[in-house]
């Protein structure tokens, strides 16, 4: 057969692209549906009894899981340079395994010698510091360490909220220290193994502080606006990555962020997502999402429903991954999926269903409703969240549907 003497280029060519996609992942492998994330109180001060309940709960439908590898339930993986414990982090990851969850890392908190603080001890008050430039290397070999050690883990998510990244000289958030950490982190991962996923920059979308003046936001609404600080944080960001594979922020929808009522705050989850999809294409994660005012102290009926709306929100914007922040059961505005007993709480079965019924990508029907009544349809199943103080109806496949306040209903849909 003749031969171009350009075959081989080609060859050469399209096994490069073929790399360069493996290497950058699909949108498909970051779009990891709803979960949690692993908080301190989540499962250490458990009994083993209680600890086998939510694994058999957990096994029986999976989810995403993530966990910090610093604080949040683990201790200092490198207390002193080159020295590492894993020990508690490898208890929570045999969690994640053992209960068949997808698990992500959130590689986020630095070890105090990395801050300016003493070899070999560990201030956790000083948890949310940020490791001095000095050592942005030294952190990313840390989370190279990480990642050879959990080779079965795909995703990461670079630090937590930007936190130790405010300039207070210049009053706004350090976008370009950030990015300078970020950018060695996805390196030393990326060269662990390619196929590594590692998103950013895991931004709180947050309303400027009352009485401070600042530039007008360009993201506003009804339901408020996000400081643009934050936002020129995340453009910076955005411009100065050296790659990503998926795109990571956060943030809180509730009156305290300006929102008349708790109906209409719920509008920022979409407004937020829409925003971010205009600047970065990748799929988009909500690692934590918070719609309850603190300390409101909202029954658990309020409490599931307005959970769930705003999954409703995720879904219809189009979010890959949405992760539950699962936090002490006592705590004034309790964001936990089980009893203190090991028993599930009502949202555990919500974000499962979500996953069965509602995973990333599910095509869509409309059902004509509007707020207070959040509802999504899919040709199997029908969910309905009613969060106003009246009742609502809906129509569903030609039956009036009547939800009290604060109720969840589903609906299964006749496919023969």
């Amino acid at each position: 057969m003749k031969t171009s003497s350009t075959t081989p280029l080609l060859l050469v060519l399209v096994l490069v692209l073929v790399g360069c996609a493996s290497a950058a992942g699909s949108d498909e492998q970051n779009e990891l549906g709803w979960g949690m994330t692993h908080t301190q109180w989540g499962i250490d001060q458990r009994t083993p009894e209680a600890i086998a309940s939510m694994t058999a709960q957990l096994t029986a439908r999976p989810m995403v899981q993530a966990q910090s590898i610093m604080g949040w339930g683990v201790g200092n993986p490198e207390p002193a340079p080159g020295e590492f414990d894993f020990a508690s982090l490898d208890g929570r990851m045999s969690f994640i395994r053992r209960s068949g969850g997808i698990p992500v890392i959130t590689l986020c908190c630095a070890p105090d010698w990395m801050k300016g603080g003493e070899e070999g001890e560990t201030d956790w008050s000083r948890l949310e510091v940020a490791p001095s430039p000095e050592h942005y290397q030294d952190f990313a070999d840390l989370a190279a360490e990480v990642a050879r050690r959990y080779p079965d883990v795909r995703h990461f998510m670079v630090w937590n909220e930007f936190k130790g990244f405010f300039n207070e000289s210049t009053n706004t958030w350090d976008g370009e220290a950030y990015t300078e950490l970020y950018n060695a982190v996805y390196d030393a991962v990326k060269q662990v193994n390619p196929a590594n996923q590692i998103g950013g920059p895991y931004l709180d979308m947050a309303a400027p502080p009352p009485g401070l003046s600042l530039s007008p936001s360009s993201l506003a609404g009804s339901w408020g606006q996000v400081d643009p600080r934050t936002l020129n944080a995340f453009d910076t960001w955005a411009r100065e990555k050296r790659g990503a594979d998926f795109v990571v922020v956060d943030g809180i929808a509730t009156v305290e962020e300006g929102a008349p009522d708790r109906v209409t705050a719920l509008a920022k989850l979409s407004a937020v997502s829409e925003w971010v999809r205009q600047r970065v294409d990748l799929p988009l994660w909500w690692a934590e999402w918070y719609v309850e005012p603190r300390g409101a102290g909202w029954s658990p009926a309020t409490r599931t429903a307005m959970n769930t709306a705003a999954l409703v929100q995720f879904v219809r914007s189009d979010v890959a991954t949405a992760l539950f922040w699962n936090s002490a059961p006592s705590a004034s505005s309790p964001t936990d999926l089980w009893t203190a007993d090991g028993q599930p709480l009502p949202f555990l079965a919500v974000l499962q269903s979500f996953n069965e019924w509602f995973p990333p990508g599910t095509p869509l029907q409309e059902l004509g409703t509007a707020p207070p009544l959040f509802t999504l349809a899919s040709p199997r199943m029908v969910v309905l969240v009613n969060v106003g103080d009246q009742s609502a109806t809906a129509t569903v496949d030609g039956t009036t549907v009547t939800l009290a306040p604060d109720e969840v209903r589903w609906v299964a849909r006749d496919t023969s």
